[in-house]
């Protein structure tokens, strides 16, 4: 039973906090209802908007009574302190935010009528070699994504602006707040799109304004990466593709030229070619410029972009058909970086090619056992034209060689045995270089969105190469073993350069249902471990490191 002294206490408590799920509207109607008369009055007006906060709290633990308590950050200390120390007060007495829960506090102060204060774990997490990721920034993405998202639950038309604590990593904050809050709404009714917040940093400094910008470009140049991959096939063809590139890489230093169908011929692509055969819709080649590098040898990077994907001949079932419109995803991710590069005025030199086309049926299809050529002098015999990834790139593969790189690497939603060998928890990375690997697994551990290495040997090679009727077979002798390999095996006929890396994305290129502080939808990762990745490269062994 509680005492007259604890009551008073107890019902200031439950005024104070709503929780995190919003379930009952009737109590935060009267947890409104219970600001100042002053608060009520300035709310009611409809052209007065209201400023949330979002405030991070570490683990620790009391040296009196070795007791969990939270360790406000530095600007949370600030604001406790404006606060005479009611946010401190309430946490002690509540006890502490978990790592990635959150509460929700209302009417504290009239400046700051909302303040969700989030749980970040140990201030002292680290990189998790088991888990092989930054536990530190992935507890503040995960962390900021909750908090937000109790914010968004409150469903109120007047929370406009959402200012978030640094941190400790501005960085990682702006790319949680981004990416949790992006949804692909242009082709809904206006009347159901979700309400438009201003995302601002709480008390910046220079240094981490400039992380949270970098964060902010990171975020929007995955999301871009995303709606190119999510769109629906009909507006998502070759030529939409192009021209939305070209459109988006005006008045940047990208340079864009767009291949057609002729050119392909002429540099004897048979092997692209002949996926094409079976769309109506013409076949692109696009190649992105970016050189902030004078005088240094380029990276070039190459996407698979088949805007849909049916399988052709060897047809896919029907089941899960739909999401063959993401197949695409190399390719978006390949643009969308280059963009994203020229935005941060990264050093480096890099070309993006994309091969671009669908691959449908008709009477000119591919049809299985065929034969081709590719720009490399090579016969392919293509026994199965859902392989159809590998023809592509191929050619693009070849293609790239004639820049003499310094490094090439190609990405792709190429095999579905990914999605057996990883599941979503990762990217399959095959490569010819350590140097490349450790730079990528090291751009991976600060970005949390991790890659594993694959093996790519001989056995795997023998599998393509052991063909009856041409130089190498678009899949193995074995076709249901190790395919994620043999593709790698197969792609790797047509590098020369010795700096070569493949990343296959199939199995983390989709999420039914929001998760952690990623929305629903394609997710076109690893996008936040490829662009560091490649300013790693450019920077080549002067040790420096980048995130």
């Amino acid at each position: 039973m509680l005492s007259s002294k604890t009551l008073p206490q107890v019902t200031t408590i439950l005024l104070l906090i709503v929780s995190f799920t919003i379930a009952d509207e009737r109590k935060y109607r009267s947890v409104r209802q219970s600001s100042s008369s002053e608060s009520v009055k300035r709310n009611s007006d409809p052209k007065e908007k209201v400023r949330a906060l979002i405030i991070g709290a570490f683990d620790g633990t009391s040296t009196d009574e070795h007791k969990k308590v939270n360790i406000l950050t530095e600007s949370g200390k600030a604001l406790d302190s404006r606060l005479a120390s009611k946010l401190s007060d309430l946490l002690k007495k509540l006890g502490p935010v978990k790592k990635g829960k959150n509460l929700l506090f209302h009417g504290l102060s009239e400046e700051n009528p909302i303040i969700t204060v989030v749980g970040l774990g140990l201030q002292n997490a680290s990189i998790n070699q088991v888990e092989q990721l930054d536990e530190k920034k992935e507890n503040i993405r995960r962390a900021v994504a909750r908090g937000l998202r109790s914010i968004r639950d409150l469903d109120s038309c007047k929370v406009a602006e959402v200012a978030v604590d640094s941190m400790t990593d501005a960085q990682s904050v702006a790319e949680a707040l981004y990416l949790s809050d992006y949804r692909l709404e242009e082709l809904k009714s206006t009347k159901s799109h979700q309400r438009q917040l201003e995302f601002t940093l709480l008390d910046p400094d220079s240094t981490s304004q400039a992380a949270w910008e970098r964060g902010r470009l990171l975020a929007e140049g995955q999301n871009m990466a995303r709606r190119f991959a999510d769109m629906p096939a009909n507006l998502m063809t070759p030529t939409i593709f192009t021209d939305e590139v070209t459109k988006l890489a005006a008045n940047t230093s990208v340079k864009v030229t767009v291949r057609d169908k002729e050119w392909m011929k002429q540099m004897k692509m048979g092997s692209f070619l002949s996926v094409t055969h079976g769309s109506d819709e013409p076949p692109k080649f696009l190649e992105m410029h970016y050189n902030n590098k004078p005088g240094s040898k380029p990276i070039v990077f190459v996407g698979k972009g088949i805007t849909f994907d049916s399988g052709g001949f060897s047809l896919k079932p029907s089941t899960g058909m739909d999401k063959m419109r993401a197949d695409m995803t190399g390719a978006a991710i390949v643009a969308s970086t280059v963009l994203t590069l020229a935005k941060l005025g990264a050093k480096v030199n890099v070309i993006g090619l994309t091969p671009l086309t669908e691959n449908l049926v008709n009477g000119k299809a591919t049809k299985p056992g065929d034969v081709v050529r590719a720009m490399n002098g090579k016969t392919i015999q293509i026994d199965n034209t859902d392989a159809e990834g590998r023809l592509v790139l191929a050619d693009a593969l070849t293609y790239a060689d004639t820049f003499e790189p310094s490094h090439v690497i190609d990405i792709a939603t190429l095999t579905g045995a990914m999605k057996y060998a990883l599941g979503s928890a990762m990217s399959g990375v095959w490569s010819t270089s350590d140097d490349m690997w450790n730079k990528i697994l090291s751009s991976s551990l600060s970005s949390g969105d991790r890659v594993w290495r694959m093996p790519l040997v001989k056995a795997f090679s023998k599998e393509v190469t052991d063909c009856h009727l041409a130089d190498i077979n678009n899949i193995g002798k074995t076709a249901k073993s190790a395919g994620s390999s043999v593709a790698a095996a197969f792609l790797k006929e047509f590098v020369s350069c010795s700096n070569w890396m493949h990343l296959d994305i199939a199995g983390v290129d989709w999420i039914s249902s929001d998760s952690g502080y990623l929305s629903a939808g394609m997710t076109a990762r690893p996008f936040r471990t490829i662009v560091p990745f490649l300013e790693s490269l450019a920077l080549e062994s002067n040790g420096a490191r980048i995130s």
